[in-house]
C-alpha cells in the first residue's frame, strides 16, 4: 500500500502541496480528486520518487520508490502518457523497460496484447493518437504484474469502449488485492469506479472517505455536486482518525 505522511512539496515561496497525510490501501480502487492546480501530480511524483519531499515521508509497500530492486515488479505508473520516444515502437519500448527488470519477453506480448495494441505492435509510436499512447501507458504500468498501480488521468483520449474497459481493468486488479491510486477529472467516471476517495484542494487534504460516505454527508445525489462544495469549502468533513475511520 502507499502511505504518505505529512508529505510537504515547496518551490521557493509556493506551497505546492501541505502536510499531506493519507493511506491507500489494497482491495479497493482509491481514486485522488482535486481541481487543476490543486497537487495531484505532485504528490505522484513524490510517490515515485521523481520530486523530493521538502517534509514528510512517502512509502510504497513498506519503502520508498527507489529503495525497491526491480521497481516494476511494485509498482506501476502512468503519469504522462507521452513520455515515449516518438521513434521507438510499443514492443521495443516494453522490452526495454521489461529487460532492465529481469521481466520475460513473453510479459512484453501479453501486456501488448491485453491494452488492445498487438495489430500496431511495431509501428512507431510518434503518430499515435492520446488514446492509443494511454494504451502503452497503462501496457507499460501492468508490465511487472506490480502490486500497486499509481495513473494520473489514464481515461484522458480514450473513447468510450476505452474508459468502459479502464474501469473493469482497475475494478479487476483491486478485486485480485492490488493497490489501485487513480487521478481523475471525471467526477461521472469516478463514481463508477472508486470505492474510496482522497480529496485535496490547495495543496492540503479536504477528504479521505468511502465514496459512499462523502456523497451521502454531503447532502447532494452525485459525487460531482459534492466535489464542488468540498473543493470551494462550502462543506468540510470530520479528518480520518490514525485507523482511517470517520467519526
Amino acid at each position: 500500500m502507499i502511505e504518505a505522511k505529512g508529505l510537504t512539496k515547496r518551490y521557493g515561496d509556493k506551497c505546492a502541496v501541505e502536510d499531506l497525510t493519507f493511506t491507500v490501501r489494497p482491495g479497493i480502487v482509491t481514486g485522488f480528486l482535486g481541481p487543476n492546480g490543486a497537487g495531484k501530480s505532485t504528490t505522484m511524483r513524490m510517490i515515485l520518487g521523481l520530486d523530493r519531499p521538502t517534509r514528510g515521508s512517502v512509502t510504497v509497500n513498506g519503502k520508498p520508490y527507489a529503495a525497491h530492486r526491480t521497481p516494476l515488479r511494485e509498482v506501476g505508473a502512468l503519469l504522462d502518457a507521452r513520455a515515449v520516444h516518438p521513434g521507438r515502437s510499443p514492443y521495443h519500448h516494453l522490452l526495454a523497460l521489461a529487460q532492465s527488470n529481469g521481466l520475460p519477453r513473453s510479459r512484453v506480448l501479453d501486456v501488448i496484447e491485453a491494452v488492445g495494441l498487438a495489430d500496431i505492435a511495431k509501428r512507431r509510436t510518434g503518430r499515435f493518437s492520446l488514446g492509443m499512447e494511454q494504451r502503452l501507458g497503462i501496457a507499460t504500468a501492468l508490465l511487472g504484474d506490480p502490486h500497486t498501480l499509481i495513473l494520473d488521468e489514464p481515461l484522458n483520449g480514450l473513447d468510450t469502449e476505452g474508459i468502459r474497459w479502464v474501469r473493469a481493468l482497475l475494478r479487476d486488479l483491486a478485486a485480485r488485492g492490488r493497490t489501485v491510486f487513480v487521478s481523475s477529472h471525471l467526477m461521472t467516471e469516478m463514481a463508477l469506479t472508486a470505492d474510496h476517495v482522497v480529496v485535496i484542494g490547495k495543496g492540503r487534504l479536504v477528504a479521505d472517505r468511502s465514496l459512499a460516505s462523502l456523497v451521502a454527508d454531503s447532502g447532494h445525489s452525485s459525487l460531482e455536486d459534492a466535489f464542488v462544495d468540498l473543493t470551494s469549502g462550502a462543506v468540510e468533513f470530520p479528518a480520518p482518525t490514525q485507523n482511517g475511520s470517520h467519526s
